[in-house]
């Protein structure tokens, strides 16, 4: 059974999730308004794993004898200044929710509640990784710029990061 404290941080975590999802759905339409296909799909990617995470931890807190809810949210943010704006804000809402995974980390351990702990971890992770690969994004924006074929190819390289994430999803 999980204490009514812990419940009450992972119920904040599903919104979380949640908001992130709806954020990455945003950004997904923002890129395909733009002809940016290949980077709408890595968004669009981003937001169903946000959504599975969601669904993992609304789950979780079931199983445990707690009662998990479904979150309101308010809308996204639908206009950006450019696909460097965009992944910028992504990783700013990236780094939101692995500082939120840290602190359901802690509380866990402070309250010996290891299953909840060793449940986090996979969140722990993932966080690490999605910022990773984010901060490889930008970088390269910022090596190669945005102007003709560079805008190009950031396009093609997020198409083939999504298409990698499909994969690996299927191997789980």
């Amino acid at each position: 059974m999980i204490s009514k404290k812990l419940e009450k941080a992972l119920n904040a975590q599903i919104k979380l999730e949640t908001e992130a999802s709806f954020n990455y759905l945003s950004m997904a339409s923002w890129c395909e308004q733009k002809s940016l296909n290949g980077a709408a799909n890595f968004f669009y990617a981003q937001a169903e794993e946000e959504r599975q995470h969601m669904l993992k931890i609304f789950r979780f807190i079931n199983e445990v004898e707690g009662h998990a809810l479904a979150p309101g949210v308010e809308q996204p943010k639908t206009q950006f200044e450019s696909i460097l704006d965009v992944c910028k804000k992504a990783l700013v809402g990236e780094q939101k929710v692995t500082k939120a995974v840290h602190k359901l980390s802690e509380l866990a351990s402070e309250e010996k509640d290891y299953a909840t702990y060793n449940f986090i971890q996979f969140f722990v992770d993932d966080q690490r990784e999605g910022e990773t690969v984010l901060i490889h994004i930008i970088d390269k924006i910022k090596l190669i710029g945005l102007e003709g074929m560079g805008l190009y190819y950031i396009d093609k390289e997020m198409e083939s990061l999504a298409g990698a994430k499909e994969d690996a999803g299927e191997k789980k």
